[in-house]
């Protein structure tokens, strides 16, 4: 059973009989702590950068902003308030709604959809973040010193074809992961969310000083913030759509499950306010970091893992205290990984529970079983088990990796979200999101129901019908 934790809640005769959770966040702060955390993925460090740069630098966060206020941030809303009204696992909640309101059962798939796509992100992002332990030791240890970018190269390219390595690395952070979950809300997740969180904004801000030192900091501002629309095209804004979408963690049901732990009195519209702002505050200032190492260095800049694993590596050992500074890098990669796997993992543990009726412990020791396992996959796909296939014209050559990949981010997360703002939007009954949302001014209100209704699923469809491209 999950720990208890009593906090007087309205009745609901259709709640009798049925399972929910009974652990709340101890404080709002926490809780956006902890939310705030799981929104800093990986895509803030190798890709954010990447998309301000090629895009315009001001003018992509100007229309990222506006995506965030049109797109993110209302979905963000919408999911925190059905995970509370919920009060279970995304499956469980979905169903609850649906019959609360006398509406399809099978809208309880969406929640399904959530649950594996969690599932499958939990087990190769495992692996990766095994990778950033292992070259934060290294960094650590001075193994980069003297590298050249071709040697940078092989290096990398020699530890993602060693799967022994992999496996002990990715093994010990599935680990460090479900340790933590296994041990509830209060013991667990707050306890992770009060250390790790303060921590990384500490590496943060240290990062950002010594950013600020080095001679390519005014550069690096005015690459981010001065506005360049000659090179904001079309593809730039559905990369502005899209990141706004992936980057809070929408529509995968680890920001539902943290909703459902939320207390009656907590302000939604609020709080998502705040994690939205931590996200988008943490992705600007890891990229003037990156602007300004790399300007620093020399070095030219690239996205995805061969900007953390190559690129960086390589611009580090350029500039002063490179050594100390990339090994901190590095530990603040490791921190967002682990708070975003714990995010991750939450909602496949409580479905565990409710579904089985297992412990949380034993929860927490079969998804940890089950994630590691495809996770081995992931690493073999580097490996013996790569092959090649051709989607929407793009040729992917890492096998089940890339078809996890692609499944996750091309197909259930954007379904996902639209459905999500279909069922928030014109399943439930506007009186219940009215109620959960309790948006002040009133006329707020009748913006996010038409954001949801009809704006929200459409851009999210657009961005579903560019993402290939996107991903290419």
């Amino acid at each position: 059973m999950i720990p208890t934790h009593k906090h007087p809640a309205r009745r609901d005769p259709l709640r009798s009989g049925r399972k929910t959770v009974h652990e709340r966040w101890s404080s709002p702060g926490v809780f956006v702590l902890a939310a705030g955390g799981a929104a800093i993925g990986f895509n803030n460090f190798w890709q954010f950068p990447q998309l301000a740069a090629q895009y315009g630098g001001g003018a992509f966060l100007i229309v990222y902003l506006l995506c965030l206020l049109v797109i993110g941030l209302p979905l963000l809303m919408a999911e925190y308030a059905l995970g509370r009204s919920g009060r279970a696992s995304p499956v469980a909640a979905f169903r609850f709604l649906a019959r609360r309101v006398h509406g399809n059962p099978l809208w309880s798939a969406v929640g399904a959809m959530g649950i594996l796509s969690v599932f499958l992100i939990l087990s190769y992002l495992s692996v990766i973040a095994g990778w950033v332990i292992a070259y934060m030791l290294r960094a650590a240890f001075g193994i980069f010193a003297g590298l050249t970018a071709d040697g940078m190269s092989a290096q990398f390219a020699q530890f993602v074809k060693d799967p022994e390595k992999q496996l002990f690395w990715h093994t010990l952070f599935m680990f460090m992961t479900m340790l933590t979950v296994g041990r509830g809300v209060r013991y667990g997740l707050e306890t992770a969310a009060r250390f790790a969180m303060p921590l990384l904004l500490v590496l943060l801000l240290a990062l950002a000083v010594y950013a600020a030192t080095t001679d390519a900091f005014a550069h690096a501002v005015s690459l981010l913030f001065l506005p360049d629309f000659d090179r904001l095209s079309v593809t730039g804004v559905l990369a502005a759509m899209s990141h706004a979408f992936f980057s809070l963690g929408l529509g995968a049901g680890a920001m539902l499950m943290y909703g459902a732990y939320l207390n009656v009195e907590a302000r939604i519209p609020r709080l998502s306010l705040y994690v939205a702002g931590i996200d988008t505050v943490t992705a600007l200032a890891i990229s003037l970091v990156v602007f300004s190492v790399l300007s620093a260095g020399n070095v030219e800049l690239s996205s995805g893992p061969s900007l953390v694993f190559q690129s960086l590596p390589l611009a580090f050992d350029h500039v002063p205290f490179g050594r100390v500074f990339l090994t901190l890098f590095l530990a603040l990669l490791v921190l967002a990984a682990w708070i975003s796997a714990i995010s991750l993992a939450e909602p496949v543990m409580v479905w565990l529970s409710e579904r089985f009726g297992m412990s949380l412990r034993r929860s927490a020791l079969l998804c940890g079983f089950g994630a590691w396992a495809l996770g081995v996959v992931t690493i073999l796909s580097f490996n013996n088990w790569a092959f090649s296939f051709k989607l929407f014209g793009v040729v992917k050559n890492l096998g089940f990796f890339d078809v996890m990949q692609v499944v996750t981010a091309q197909v259930l997360l954007p379904v996902s979200g639209i459905l999500i703002a279909l069922f928030a939007g014109w399943v439930l009954k506007p009186e219940i999101t009215r109620e959960a949302l309790h948006l002040r001014p009133s006329w707020l209100y009748p913006a996010w129901l038409w954001l949801m209704r009809l704006v929200v699923p459409a851009l999210l469809l657009i961005v579903l019908f560019h993402i290939p491209e996107l991903f290419a």
